[in-house]
């Protein structure tokens, strides 16, 4: 840090210094440059003095207010820079020193800096004979639960290569649908201590405990098809949205019990002008619910109330199956066939410049997800793409013109022929074509998910 020593040439000393000032016979100081006169005065009269090159008039009554100064040959400098670092090493010295301000780092530094720098790997996973992977939650650092189409909950561990095999809950009703069609949707609370789920009817709610996955209680008899999505309000309540354009709230009144229980929800209401709730988005700013549905609509509901407040036609309306929530922005991201669409949460007008069309217009974006000023958008094709919202462009690989764009390998799938399974009674059979399987992007929570088809 750069030290600049300076002399007074008009004015006089601090205040600190007045007594012993007071206490001594008048100081006179003169130099080549400059000259200082400091004499005792009487309360009663001003005096003034004038010698050498330059002199000063002290007054008593301004002894202590001001002080100028200027620049003499004899000042010591040091150069100094006026830069702010943006490295690490620096910021954790200076902290570890005691120097510099108080200094923060963006969540969204770190995954540009992966990002840009192409230090992201792709880890094939091979899970044997398991159909498509519809949804998928980081447990910690090194689990990730997920949910398949052909009905499976599954942990598997990062670090072990381990894949757990999660029973399924069933209800009393035993209320199936006319054709089961696997867990499309998983939801963690907030103190991250229960998972919402599907059951074994894929109308029904399966509730377990985190971490040991110990099954506590069955939500039955809201929906009559398959539930779509699940959203937590807090840790007790959550919303579910299902194909049969109905929307249930939920109330978990104990955690905790010795037995599975069985309860059904608090409300259960039609999702006006809608064709089948696709996805949910819960707006903590303005204690709303925004539910998609795949006729091409958005509406929002009340959450305090859970009544339907308005309904908002989208500009692209086909294949509308997923929904994003930026919460620091207060804006939703509509994912459809082609495009990716930016709403602002108040009005559910579109920004502008935020129309995101996809590099491949024909296979529909299947997920979208905020991280600070990133978006991240999963089309089906089982590519990841990350568009830079301060930008509005795809993000680029660092000093090139190249779009950053993870695509995944090809892998195991299970063909499902309707006819052969319904009609003949078949069963399924496993063939090697191309195809996207399970692939982790390994950064950590927040961050990372299972790319799902």
């Amino acid at each position: 840090m750069a030290r600049v020593v300076k002399k007074a040439v008009y004015g006089t000393l601090p205040s600190h210094s007045r007594v012993q000032l007071l206490q001594r016979e008048p100081i006179t100081r003169n130099s080549q440059q400059n000259s200082i006169t400091l004499e005792r005065e009487d309360s009663q009269s001003e005096t003034s003095s004038s010698s050498g090159n330059s002199s000063v008039e002290c007054s008593p009554r301004r002894r202590d207010e001001f002080l100028r100064y200027e620049d003499s040959d004899e000042e010591e400098t040091y150069t100094t820079s006026s830069k702010i670092s943006h490295s690490f090493v620096d910021l954790v010295s200076q902290r570890s020193l005691g120097h510099g301000h108080p200094a923060s780092v963006n969540l969204e530094y770190g995954t540009r800096h992966l990002l840009t720098n192409g230090n992201l790997r792709e880890h094939p996973t091979h899970l044997g004979e398991m159909n498509k992977i519809f949804c998928s939650q980081w447990l910690n650092g090194h689990q990730i639960v997920f949910g398949s189409k052909c009905n499976k909950l599954s942990v598997y561990d990062l670090n072990k290569k381990e894949l757990f095999s999660i029973p399924l809950l069933t209800s009393l009703q035993n209320r199936q649908p006319e054709s089961q069609c696997g867990i499309h949707a998983l939801a963690i609370n907030p103190s991250q201590s229960i998972l919402a789920t599907g059951a074994e009817n894929t109308n029904d709610i399966a509730f377990y405990s985190l971490p040991t996955f110990d099954p506590l209680a069955i939500g039955e008899g809201a929906h009559s098809d398959w539930m779509f999505d699940l959203k937590w309000l807090d840790d007790c309540f959550l919303v579910s949205g299902s194909r049969d354009t109905t929307m249930a709230l939920w109330k978990l009144e104990e955690a905790y019990h010795p037995k599975v229980i069985n309860f059904k929800a608090l409300a259960v209401k039609r999702c006006k002008t809608a064709e089948k709730v696709r996805a949910l988005a819960f707006n903590k700013r303005d204690i709303e619910i925004a539910a998609l549905s795949l006729n091409g609509y958005i509406h929002v509901w009340k959450a305090d109330t859970f009544k339907q407040m308005g309904t908002q036609k989208l500009h692209h309306g086909t294949e509308n199956v997923c929904l994003g929530y930026h919460d620091e922005r207060n804006l939703y991201a509509v994912g459809s066939r082609s495009h990716t669409t930016v709403l602002d949460a108040r009005s559910l007008q579109p920004i502008q410049n935020k129309n995101i069309a996809s590099p491949y217009p024909t296979c529909g974006i299947r997920s979208v997800s905020f991280r600070g000023d990133i978006l991240t958008i999963g089309t089906g094709t089982g590519s990841i793409l990350f568009y830079d919202l301060r930008s509005s462009k795809y993000m680029l690989f660092k000093d090139t013109t190249k779009e950053i764009v993870f695509k995944t390998s090809t892998g195991w799938v299970v063909r499902i022929d309707v006819w052969q399974r319904m009609i003949l009674r078949k069963p399924w059979h496993v063939i090697r074509q191309p195809f996207t399987p399970i692939a982790t992007i390994r950064v950590g929570p927040g961050f990372s998910q299972l790319v799902d088809h």
